[in-house]
């Protein structure tokens, strides 16, 4: 077997041989030496470029080097060496050629860009050498085989694909379009399907199956600069230890057809996220959130020695509204002025509900039925959507378990 690696000794050695043989070829002194023509040639044009000699030197001869030079035969046969490199190398060039042109053609696509590869080496191999193929492309063809030997575990893998595809668009369906990976992933769990939510995630971008993207919001909050000052008793904490300690709230708009809106005031439990309040009213005067204030001391039955946080909107900092809460024996807080952030929570509940009820839509259509719309999520948003905050249940399933473990602690 012929050496891949050569001293810089013996690369001397075969440059002087071949300079100093007279009427010698590439072919015959590379066989001589076992080592590939192109790569005796390469050392020798190095040789002369770095000794500054642009053509052959005179070889010495057992016989005068006129009569030599004069034998037309050896040139001869010189010339026919030099055009059948020349044809050589030009067909190489030529295959090179129609291997990127056909390859052009397969997916360009930067995850699938390898695996493309690979199979232009195995739709071509019959045609094509495939040491060739993987030279042209810059693939290691060890990797290439190994790809080949797993052939038959991929046919499995896409089959099974196809199978979690359909139990995805299931799910994406019940969920009214709004699920992305992590929540699709967490209802298939629920199912007794132990799946990855990288797969997941894999095989809806194959499917161009998503969740709802964001919209703009539209301002809402509307600061009354002669109300009392509340302190902030959140500081960015948006998390409680026990269902009715911390709510919070705030209100957003509703678009209808014709440039009209509805306004929603809600109230959300700190602990589960459940939405124990809401009120729709045609206007954001301080009835609108009176009346989602109320509706969470009905649903759970006090709010005695909760506090309530929201935004330094003019309705949370009235009058009516402070007298409301002294009457419910809840405690204000308020987020700094001008700082999304400190009521980010709701911000982010709005988002999702018009983000998965519009789906892309301008707006709701008429008043009745954006009450409907609206109402249906929120109602399912507590018994069925799942909650990336409360490790994917839904805010009545995850306050449900939280009661049982207090149960059996107790017992």
């Amino acid at each position: 077997m012929a050496m891949k690696d050569y001293s810089d000794e013996f690369k001397a050695d075969a440059v002087a041989l071949y300079e100093s043989t007279p009427g010698a070829t590439y072919k015959s002194v590379a066989a001589d030496l076992g080592i590939n023509r192109a790569t005796l040639r390469e050392w020798v044009l190095r040789d002369r470029e770095r000794r500054g000699v642009t053509a052959a030197p005179a070889r010495p001869a057992s016989r005068p080097a006129a009569v030599a030079s004069a034998d037309p035969d050896e040139r001869v046969r010189r010339l026919e060496a030099r055009v059948a490199e020349l044809e050589a190398s030009e067909r190489k060039l030529a295959t090179e050629r129609d291997i990127l042109r056909k390859a052009a053609k397969y997916p360009r696509r930067r995850d699938e860009l390898v695996i493309s590869r690979f199979q232009f080496v195995d739709d071509h191999r019959s045609t094509y050498e495939v040491k060739r193929l993987c030279q042209v492309l810059d693939v290691n063809r060890s990797s290439y085989y190994k790809w080949l030997a797993g052939a038959e575990a991929r046919v499995a893998r896409t089959r099974h694909d196809l199978v979690l595809a359909d139990e995805i668009r299931e799910v994406h369906r019940e969920s009214g379009g709004a699920y992305g990976s992590p929540r699709v992933t967490a209802e298939l769990r629920e199912k007794g399907h132990a799946v990855n939510e990288k797969r997941v995630a894999r095989v809806m971008r194959a499917c161009h199956i998503t969740g709802i993207r964001l919209r703009r919001r539209v301002r809402t909050t509307v600061p009354d600069p002669a109300t009392s000052p509340v302190d902030d008793l959140f500081q960015c904490d948006f998390t409680a230890t026990e269902p009715g300690r911390r709510r919070m709230g705030d209100i957003t708009y509703l678009p209808l057809a014709g440039g009209k809106f509805l306004y929603l005031a809600t109230v959300l439990d700190c602990f589960s996220r459940k939405v124990v309040g809401w009120s729709i009213a045609d206007h954001m005067r301080t009835d609108l959130v009176a009346d989602a204030l109320r509706m969470a001391a009905r649903t759970r039955g006090s709010l005695e020695g909760a506090v309530f946080h929201s935004d330094h909107g003019a309705q949370y900092g009235s009058r009516a509204y402070a007298d409301l809460c002294d009457e419910l024996r809840v405690t204000r807080s308020m987020g700094a002025v001008g700082t999304s952030a400190d009521n980010a929570a709701c911000e982010s509940f709005h988002a999702s509900l018009k983000r998965e009820t519009l789906q892309g839509a301008r707006d709701f259509g008429d008043a009745d039925a954006c009450r409907r719309t609206v109402f249906a999520w929120l109602t399912r948003y507590n018994t069925r959507r799942r909650h990336s905050a409360n490790g994917h249940l839904s805010p009545n399933e995850y306050e449900r378990r939280h009661h049982a473990a207090k149960l059996t602690l107790a017992a």
